[in-house]
């Protein structure tokens, strides 16, 4: 007889003696029947529990995140009032003299931008504003030429603070900033998002100038400002960088600025700038391919050619 039959005929032999076979635990054997009934050998069924039996599944532990937080631009409101009182332009307003002339200054630099000439300049983007002596009117026009491409359809515009020695865009616009191109330039660890401005005026972004450093011209002709450069002027195809740079004749900057960039743009202050200083500053960037002039504060009639009759 096996050992399964031998099992079931012992638990039928405890039923008929009384034995409540329900009882009979995984780890407690029936009990003894009476002694009177002699029933051989025990046999204990052990009935394996569910429980202990079904293996528990691990649980699913929460994935650590590992994106960082995301990395915004600081928005800050250009004081638009105290601009059109300055006579810097502002969107929206009625249509001026100041609005006419800059559509002109600006078309030909737009120009080379698109590759709309015969050769395409090499970064045409990146535009240089700067002059021969101070008080020209460098940084009035470069925050103008700025608004007035904001104002295309089909451009974005980054107006960089590049005067780092005598930083004043953000004070004429009515704006303040601790950190910007020179913290940039000095700490690897910031991001070019961490230092831009986000304005009011819709397509407009400045870039300050940033914390004053004496080695400011070595950090202007460093790798890591080529590096900048190469990514501001690649990575946004519609995108025109305007920078504020200090004058030619004043400081080396401007010197070290103008081979990274595309295009210059020089203002002459009309009947006060010698003849001899504008000679000495073209002839500082005389091997760069795109050089334009603008005549500045001209004070002489107005009429088509500076279209007057839309002044107000």
């Amino acid at each position: 007889m096996s050992t399964i039959e031998r099992a079931a005929k012992r638990l039928e032999e405890l039923r008929r003696a009384g034995v409540d076979i329900s009882a009979v635990t995984p780890e407690t054997p029936p009990p003894a029947p009476a002694p009177t009934e002699d029933l051989g050998e025990v046999v204990t069924i052990r009935i394996p529990q569910a429980a202990a039996d079904v293996p528990t599944p691990a649980r699913a532990e929460p994935a650590a995140s590992s994106a960082a937080a995301d990395r915004r631009s600081r928005e800050v409101e250009l004081d638009l009032r105290r601009m059109s009182r300055s006579n810097l332009l502002v969107p929206g307003e009625p249509r001026s003299q100041l609005e006419e002339e800059f559509r002109i200054i600006k078309r030909p630099l737009l120009e080379n931008v698109r590759g709309q000439t015969a050769v395409r300049p090499h970064r045409a983007n990146l535009i240089m504003v700067t002059s021969a002596i101070p008080g020209e009117g460098k940084t009035q026009t470069a925050i103008n030429l700025a608004t007035s491409i904001a104002m295309e359809l089909d451009h974005t515009v980054l107006l960089v603070e590049a005067d780092v020695l005598r930083p004043s865009v953000l004070e004429r616009v009515g704006v303040s900033a601790q950190k910007g191109l020179l913290d940039l330039l000095a700490n690897k660890s910031l991001d070019l998002s961490d230092v831009l401005l986000k304005t009011n005026i819709p397509k407009l972004t400045l870039l300050p100038a940033g914390t004053a450093n004496s080695r400011s011209t070595e950090l202007l002709a460093s790798t890591a400002m080529d590096e900048l450069l190469e990514e501001l002027a690649s990575k946004y195809a519609d995108r025109v960088i305007i920078f504020d740079t200090p004058p030619l004749l004043s400081t080396t900057e401007s010197r070290v600025m103008a081979s990274h960039m595309g295009q210059v743009v020089m203002v002459v202050e009309s009947g006060k700038t010698p003849v001899s200083s504008v000679q000495q500053a073209f002839a500082t960037v005389e091997n760069h391919p795109v050089v334009l002039s603008m005549l500045n504060k001209y004070r002489g009639p107005k009429g088509k050619n500076t279209y007057g009759y839309y002044a107000p």
